[in-house]
């Protein structure tokens, strides 16, 4: 009896699971009894025949051109190749004596017209994958414009089924708006994060912890902002799912990653590690664990000023905090001002300076479409400048969204007065990265000079003493504008302190929890 290869084939290893391997080997056992051929080896694969270089198919060509066997058997021509590269190498095997048996066809390889109508059959196959390719991509722009995502949920978000939206993970989606604030902070390396986003249970789509390629892949994900952004074509989308992650805090997050403000890796997240330098050399004060305690100590080895402990900067830090506290009086005096301008319209300008932002934001990339037109700028660099263009947009809409009415205005202004006044308390109650965050908006100037710790107030918090300010619905200094009243709100302290101020009420409902 001749000896014979068996090759099956399936696209996808979900298809292989099912009955179609098994279908293929039955019919082609039978054709070969009926023929007399024995198989002497059989080739199995689960890949699509639209691309070339499929291993397996490629090893049983060696084989069968080195003579291993008389022929080989196939269940139909589509299962062998659907791309023409494929067809010419698997169809010259009768020029080199090797017999090919269709299973379900009576097709005569050894005549010119056998050969003829397999020709005709393989190229319709190709012809049929490429239309079916050009009917997919159209149906998958077609859910790209419509916001839709066709392919498989990220990390953090459920598939619903073809036609929904993607809808947050309630248990994994809060984990992943944490890792983002952890990041963000500047205190966690990707690695140190790794380990601790893992330690909260955050898995892949495998229930498996995540890995730093994994981590890595999240953070710069602009879906979880709300936009779809096709990597192969660059191109964005603006997305129907709901964000996980606001655009203003992504943005933050790809400021660190390419200012490389974290360590490579963090093997102590020391409280006060990055914030204060040497007021002499300006060498950075490096945390270490000596005893128990943790030392500041400045790098530079001729340098007078030599290491402060971490408990002496906490009670300077609580020292300077009480001096910049607002008087009672003061708070009063801030609380009449703001009074007597509710009516002078200052919320709605602000509103129309964001809206002015947002038209300016809108111009550009209408102009850099412009470009990409008139050929000034190639494609890729397009898509890189749109996508940025894109999250800048998306988080002064944010910010346009997330201005107060007035009578919130009003209630924020009364709770900021509150904050002001207990500075210190804020702090004492604070956790270690919400510390970290109000020493960084508090100071401006941080500095070690030999045993001494000098804390110079950032120009907002000296304007707020004062009393003399007028609030506008938040308080980051841009002290590029002068004048005591101009106060500019794009991530305000006033926002971050009443953050800190949640957080702590957050951890306070947890531990009552637990003790119940």
């Amino acid at each position: 009896m001749t000896s014979c290869f068996g090759y099956i084939r399936v696209s996808t290893q979900k298809q292989g699971e099912g009955v179609s391997l098994d279908a293929q080997k039955e019919a082609i056992q039978v054709f070969a009894s009926q023929k007399g051929l024995t198989i002497t080896k059989w080739f199995e694969e689960k890949q699509t025949a639209a691309k070339g270089g499929r291993p397996i198919f490629n090893q049983m060509l060696r084989q069968l051109r080195r003579g291993a066997a008389s022929g080989i058997i196939i269940h139909k021509i589509d299962r062998s190749a659907r791309n023409l590269r494929d067809w010419a190498m698997f169809s010259e095997l009768p020029d080199a004596g090797v017999n090919v048996y269709v299973a379900t066809e009576s097709l005569d390889f050894t005549s010119r017209g056998g050969r003829l109508t397999a020709d005709i059959q393989a190229v319709i196959a190709a012809d049929y994958i490429r239309n079916l390719r050009e009917e997919t991509i159209k149906g998958i722009q077609g859910r790209l414009k419509q916001g839709l995502y066709p392919f498989k949920a990220p990390v953090g978000y459920l598939d619903q089924g073809k036609g929904k939206a993607k809808i947050p993970d309630p248990q994994k989606a809060p984990l992943i708006r944490d890792m983002f604030d952890l990041y963000a902070s500047g205190q966690y390396s990707l690695r140190s994060l790794r380990k601790e986003i893992n330690r909260r249970g955050l898995r892949n789509h495998r229930n498996r912890p995540l890995s730093l390629c994994g981590i890595e892949t999240i953070l710069k994900n602009p879906f979880y902002t709300g936009l779809i952004v096709m990597r192969r074509t660059g191109q964005t989308y603006h997305g129907i799912h709901k964000p996980i992650v606001p655009p203003s805090l992504y943005k933050r997050v790809q400021e660190v990653k390419e200012n490389r403000l974290g360590k490579i890796s963090t093997q102590h997240n020391h409280l006060y590690r990055g914030l204060f330098r040497c007021g002499l050399c300006q060498g950075p004060m490096s945390p270490e664990r000596q005893k128990g305690r943790v030392y500041y100590r400045c790098q530079t080895r001729e340098c007078p000023t030599k290491t402060i402990r971490e408990d002496r900067l906490e009670a300077e830090i609580l020292s300077a905090l009480q001096s910049l506290e607002m008087t009672a009086e003061a708070a009063e005096r801030l609380s009449k001002a703001w009074a007597a301008e509710e009516n002078s319209g200052q919320l709605e300008a602000q509103r129309r300076a964001i809206e002015l932002q947002i038209a300016a934001e809108e111009q550009r990339l209408d102009r850099l479409t412009d470009l990409l037109i008139d050929g000034t700028i190639d494609k890729s660099l397009f898509d890189t400048r749109k996508q940025r263009l894109e999250i800048d947009l998306a988080a002064s809409r944010e910010k346009l969204r997330s201005l107060p009415n007035p009578e919130q205005a009003a209630r924020n202004r009364m709770q900021f007065l509150e904050l002001m006044k207990n500075l210190t308390g804020l702090h004492i109650g604070a956790q270690d990265a919400e510390k970290r965050e109000i020493v960084e908006n508090a100071f401006s100037n941080r500095t070690v000079v030999q045993n001494r710790v000098e804390l110079e107030p950032c120009d907002w918090l000296k304007v707020v003493k004062s009393g003399m300010c007028v609030f506008d619905g938040g308080l980051d200094r841009d002290t590029s504008r002068t004048g005591p009243n101009e106060l500019q709100s794009p991530d305000s302290a006033f926002e971050k302190l009443l953050a800190v101020l949640d957080s702590q009420k957050h951890h306070q409902d947890d531990a009552t929890a637990d003790g119940r």
